[in-house]
C-alpha cells in the first residue's frame, strides 16, 4: 500500500538531453486570432492587450518553456519596411521561471501562455505593433511581432425618407338621372288643335 501511494505522488523527473532535443522549445509565436484589445474588468472600457503566446517544439506542437518575456508596444506605420513607430508605453515584463508563474499563465484550452498587458490609454480604433522577446532560462532568445489592427468604425447609414406611394383617386360615376318632361303649369290653358280657317267668298266672286 505504501508503495502504491508513493507511485501516485508527483515526482521530479529530470528531462534527459534527448528529451530536451526532441521536445524542447524551438520557436515562439504571438497567436494573432486571440491576441486583441480586451476589457477584462467588464467595466465597458478597454484595459489593455491580452496576449496569447505559444511555444512550439521542433514538431510544431505546443510545449512549455521557462524564462523572461519582454513586451513592447509601438504605433503603427503603414506602408513602411519597419512598421514600428513611436513606442507608446514602457515595456512589460513577464516571468515564467517558477511553478506559480507557469500555473498562473498556462491556458489548457489554447495550450499557450496568457499575459494581460494593462494600458489604460489603449485606443481600439488605432493600430499598434506588439513585439515580444523571450529569454530562455537555459540560454537563447525567441522574437516575434504582431500588428494589431484597430477596429473599424461602422459607417453610419442614413435612413432614406419614407415616400408614401401616390394616392390615385378614381372618380366615382355620377348618379344616374332620369330625364323627365317639363311640367306644364296648371293655370296655362290647354292648347287646342289648330284648324285651317277659310274666309267666306266675296259677293263679286262667283
Amino acid at each position: 500500500m505504501v508503495a502504491g501511494c508513493a507511485s501516485d505522488m508527483p515526482q521530479n523527473v529530470t528531462r534527459t538531453p534527448l528529451d530536451q532535443m526532441l521536445f524542447g522549445p524551438t520557436g515562439m509565436r504571438i497567436q494573432p486570432v486571440f491576441t486583441q484589445v480586451r476589457d477584462w474588468t467588464d467595466d465597458g472600457k478597454p484595459d489593455g492587450i491580452e496576449v496569447v503566446l505559444g511555444i512550439q517544439d521542433q514538431f510544431g506542437d505546443p510545449t512549455k518553456a521557462s524564462g523572461r518575456i519582454i513586451f513592447e508596444l509601438y504605433t503603427y506605420r503603414a506602408y513602411n519596411p519597419d512598421p514600428r513607430g513611436t513606442r507608446v508605453v514602457a515595456p512589460w515584463e513577464g516571468r515564467l521561471d517558477s511553478i506559480e508563474d507557469q500555473r498562473a499563465r498556462w491556458n489548457r484550452v489554447n495550450r499557450a501562455y496568457i499575459f494581460q498587458l494593462a494600458y489604460d490609454d489603449i485606443r481600439p480604433g488605432e493600430s499598434y505593433v506588439l513585439t515580444s522577446m523571450f529569454e530562455l532560462t537555459g540560454g537563447g532568445r525567441f522574437f516575434d511581432r504582431l500588428i494589431i489592427e484597430g477596429e473599424k468604425a461602422e459607417p453610419k447609414t442614413s435612413t432614406p425618407p419614407v415616400i408614401a406611394p401616390p394616392v390615385i383617386v378614381t372618380p366615382s360615376p355620377a348618379p344616374a338621372t332620369t330625364t323627365r318632361p317639363a311640367s306644364i303649369p296648371a293655370s296655362a290653358p290647354a292648347s287646342s288643335p289648330t284648324t285651317a280657317h277659310t274666309p267666306p267668298p266675296r259677293a263679286d266672286q262667283p
